[in-house]
């Protein structure tokens, strides 16, 4: 007996060694990023200075870059009462549930009981009373990893919950601030009508005094007639888009459309939003910002982990139980001199045969997670391809507001130059309607120009994921050429590919 002791110990440790090898290994690939092709930067770029990217967070208030303070407030309410967020809010608490209930795996199952019962003894044929108290523990050891991949797989489900969170409130912000800003600029045009109506009306009340006297046609008070009416009908529609924005404005914010009014803004104080400069980031930093695009990869760390859990349950799974108890004829017995029971064991299991079903559930595993991955990539694509149309529409608005501007002053010009003709009676009143539904249209395309800039804005900053601020031109233009400087001092060819995508006016 003596010489058999020397030769078990090492036999103890090698098994103990051994467990803890077996016990370190997690089968099923270990995550790593689909590859992603990205362009060295954007091709509508031009003109643009690189951003200053920041972590993703839904409530960076990038909507008090516009300026107004309706529209902060009207944010601050969606994100208080939206119910898409409210909705996005328990989804994440239920990942967060489903990761706890993952971790729970790592420990033992502990029990307890106390039972009573009276019957029949075997021995003596008498009727007995018996009581007991037990204890019981079991414990699956996470052999192959079964248990760390589920625990990955609910940690990404809990981060790739919380991008959906950021992404839904981003979404609810920026539906709020497109429907404002739109919502304004359809005030705009009202006062524009109303404005253009009280001149046609005094037009229709010249031709009338003229008709009167002789010198101008009925055909010119009939040409009046129409153009007052003509505007006056537009200017009602103008009044049905107002009600659609503001009745989606107030769902957005949680509330019925008959308890929500936003009054239009007075000529006075005449709605001046400022377009905030919106750098472009360079593509790479898009996948740091824009939280669909995060949420779409953890999907894919998760639907990895998801592959090693179903794999895992191709492996025998050791279980090891523990129990104890007391147990007596009477409650005080069972308290001063119980009869102890208990017991040790452990039992290894294995499917043998089970018809094809796990490796069909690691196929489905396998396929979910190749699933997972080419949304992600179109995820990512589709980011690019957002940034790219808002900058391409952000570069053309601002060289065709700028010749409308010019279009307005000249319609405007002729406007008054065709009036006063009429006036001193050298032109027709036909040439005074031609000159003024041409100031009307193009006024009104003016404005509606202004507000797709303002809209286009906003999604150039959803697309992006809002993971920076704006700053004014000499500032960034600074940060671009310190940033040149550096790059220089490092490689010369660092300096001249930074150069070219910071380059603007």
């Amino acid at each position: 007996m003596s010489s058999s002791r020397p030769l078990r110990r090492p036999r103890l440790r090698l098994c103990a060694v051994s467990c803890l090898l077996v016990a370190g290994c997690a089968v099923g690939p270990d995550y790593v990023r689909p590859a992603v092709v990205v362009p060295a930067a954007y091709k509508e770029s031009a003109g643009w200075k690189a951003a200053e990217p920041r972590p993703v967070d839904a409530r960076h208030p990038w909507w008090t870059w516009y300026g107004d303070a309706t529209l902060d407030r009207l944010v601050a309410d969606a994100d208080a009462a939206n119910q898409n967020i409210r909705q996005a809010e328990a989804q994440y608490r239920q990942a967060q549930a489903i990761a706890d209930q993952a971790r729970a795996g790592y420990f033992p199952g502990v029990g307890a009981g106390v039972s009573a019962g009276r019957g029949t003894s075997t021995t003596t044929g008498r009727d007995v009373t018996s009581f007991g108290a037990s204890l019981s523990a079991s414990w699956v050891p996470d052999l192959w990893g079964a248990v760390r991949r589920a625990v990955e797989s609910g940690e990404a489900g809990v981060a790739a919950s919380a991008d959906d969170l950021a992404a839904a409130r981003l979404s609810i912000q920026a539906a709020v601030a497109v429907d404002y800003l739109q919502l304004r600029y359809v005030d705009e045009q009202r006062e524009l009508y109303a404005n253009t109506i009280a001149a046609y009306e005094k037009a229709l009340q010249l031709t009338r005094a003229q008709n009167a006297a002789g010198v101008a046609l009925r055909s010119d008070v009939a040409l009046a007639e129409t153009q007052l009416k003509t505007a006056q009908a537009a200017g009602v529609d103008l009044d049905a888009q107002r009600a659609q924005l503001e009745h989606a404005i107030a769902i957005l914010t949680g509330r019925a459309p008959a308890a929500f009014g936003l009054p239009p803004v007075s000529p006075a104080a005449a709605f001046r939003a400022r377009l905030p400069v919106i750098p472009a980031s360079l593509p790479s930093e898009l996948l740091e910002h824009r939280p669909d695009i995060a949420a779409a990869e953890r999907r894919v760390a998760l639907a990895n982990a998801n592959i090693g859990v179903a794999k895992a349950a191709s492996y025998p799974a050791l279980t090891l139980s523990a129990s104890g108890g007391v147990a007596g004829a009477t409650v005080a017995t069972l308290i001063d001199t119980p009869s102890r029971i208990w017991s040790l064991g452990a039992a290894l299991a294995q499917t043998v045969f089970d018809g094809g079903l796990r490796r069909a559930r690691t196929a489905q595993a396998e396929a979910a997670f190749d699933v997972a991955s080419a949304q992600y990539k179109q995820t990512v694509l589709g980011g690019f391809q957002q940034v790219e149309d808002d900058l391409a529409t952000l570069a053309v608005l601002d060289r065709e507001t700028a010749l409308q501007d010019q279009a307005v002053a000249a319609a405007r010009l002729a406007e008054r130059l065709a009036l006063a003709q009429y006036r001193g009676g050298t032109a027709s009143y036909l040439s005074v309607v031609t000159a003024q539904t041409l100031a009307l249209s193009n006024e009104r395309t003016a404005v509606q120009l202004r507000s797709r800039q303002m809209a286009t804005s906003v999604g150039l900053i959803v697309a992006t994921g809002a993971g920076w601020s704006p700053g004014n031109a000499a500032a960034t233009a600074a940060s671009s050429a310190a940033s040149v400087a550096a790059a220089a001092t490092a490689s010369p060819t660092a300096a001249a590919s930074t150069a070219s995508i910071s380059s603007g006016h």
